[in-house]
């Protein structure tokens, strides 16, 4: 059974847990940086557990800006509740779990509910690989990001919900 629901600060271990098996230790938020977002903004992780198994996970802060800086994943108290644009920082599913589908309805959650509290759009980063996942989305591909976390190219992709 698949059930899709917010996070809580209980949810941490397996969190960290899945950020560490989905992305490389450079690009992975730490323990620390995870708590804190989940401190700050825990409404703004939408995780999907299947069977009680935490399966995949959508996270990221809420601003007015809508330029995606590195700052922001350092720094949860640039979250702003009634920020017009919902950054991503992390779209991850369980290796073993994927090519399932499960990123996709998570995402489509997180939009849905971006909508319903009158974001603009939502921007995130991703690598050259994971371009057409987002495209299929409704994303538009904005180039190269202005971005150096964990020494990788990424790519700028928003939506726009207006």
């Amino acid at each position: 059974m698949l059930e899709i629901r917010n996070a809580s600060i209980k949810d941490l271990d397996r969190i960290y847990e899945l950020e560490k098996a989905c992305f490389s230790e450079a690009e992975a938020a730490t323990y620390d940086a995870l708590k804190q977002r989940l401190e700050v903004f825990p409404n703004h992780f939408w995780l999907l557990e299947r069977d009680g198994r935490l399966v995949a996970m959508v996270n990221g802060m809420t601003t007015n800006n809508g330029q995606l800086e590195d700052k922001m994943y350092r720094d949860a108290t640039l979250h702003d509740e009634d920020g017009k644009y919902q950054m991503m920082f992390g779209v991850e599913t369980d290796p073993e779990f994927r090519r399932k589908g499960y990123a996709s309805i998570l995402m489509k959650e997180a939009i849905k509910d971006c909508r319903n509290d009158s974001r603009k759009g939502v921007i995130l980063t991703c690598k050259e690989e994971h371009v057409p996942f987002y495209e299929r989305l409704g994303f538009v591909n904005k180039g190269v990001a202005d971005s150096n976390h964990a020494n990788e190219v990424w790519y700028l992709m928003e939506l726009d919900l207006d």
